[in-house]
């Protein structure tokens, strides 16, 4: 089975970096891991894609060193233990309430003794019966990780008691549904958002677990670090190439070059609104 960078690095105390990546292109995948990113953050909650296509966007990156954190939709618990056999190293889950769902989460995320995921071996992480069984559920069991978010604002006074469920090796504050649900949309320097930061940051401390959030820059990064962040995100395939883009036009529009914005005529996008 293989075996998990970020588990390992967070094991040692290090800090750990992913990216994620939105489009649905293998090579995206295979050069993502090829560069040597710690992990791969694969959105399966708000995302079209199929589990099928996830299989192969998996295997594209089991051709560098990168693992895949892939993130299921809240309840789909039968979901998180066909993206761990379809070869993902870790599980997020989203917008935990309690230490009672982190407890499920676990379940379906761990072979017994640690919970009751079902045995079926035939599948990419095994990888496909080559292990003994035993051998294959004590490394599964080591090996997988499981992300809790914490989104909504109640579910921060149940913070350490998600952290201190066996199983649950990081807390992870999803700042964009923690802002739009607090009533401040998009405002990621709000005082609200230092003090969830504040909170995980002690709640995971006192539960002995990692903690971690997406970082917007470089100089965002380093404040997290100091704050005793392990695992950060930062930024997306769409994001760069829209970044990219941007650059692009800027420079053209100097020499009077023109382009067509979104619109809200019926044939675009809506704007502005």
């Amino acid at each position: 089975m293989r075996p998990s960078v970020i588990k390992t690095k967070l094991g040692r105390g290090e800090p750990v970096l992913l990216t994620q990546l939105h489009f649905t292109d293998p090579s995206v995948f295979e050069l993502t891991s090829l560069m040597g990113f710690d992990g791969i953050w694969m959105d399966m909650e708000h995302h079209t894609y199929s589990l099928e296509t996830a299989g192969m966007l998996m295997r594209a990156a089991r051709v560098g060193s990168s693992d895949i954190l892939a993130r299921a939709a809240k309840g789909e618990f039968p979901r998180v233990a066909r993206l761990l056999e379809a070869g993902a190293q870790g599980i997020m889950y989203p917008r935990c309430d309690d230490s009672s769902e982190a407890t499920e989460v676990v379940k379906w995320a761990k072979f017994p003794p640690l919970g009751k995921r079902g045995f079926d071996g035939g599948n990419p992480d095994m990888p496909y019966c080559t292990m003994p069984v035993d051998e294959y559920i004590r490394a599964a069991n080591e090996q997988t990780f499981i992300v809790i978010q914490i989104e909504e604002p109640h579910a921060l006074e149940n913070a350490e008691a998600i952290a201190s469920v066996p199983g649950v090796d990081v807390l992870f504050l999803g700042p964009a549904d923690f802002s739009v649900l607090t009533g401040f949309p998009g405002q990621f320097d709000h005082p609200a958002m230092q003090k969830a930061l504040d909170h995980i940051a002690k709640a995971a401390k006192n539960a002995g677990k990692h903690w971690g959030t997406p970082a917007f820059s470089a100089d965002h990064c380093k404040r997290l670090l100091n704050m005793g962040a392990k695992l950060i995100c930062h930024s997306a395939d769409l994001v760069m190439v829209k970044e990219g883009l941007d650059r692009l036009q800027q420079q053209f529009a100097k020499l009077g070059f023109k382009f067509r914005p979104p619109s809200n005529n019926g044939n675009g996008y809506l704007k502005g609104v």
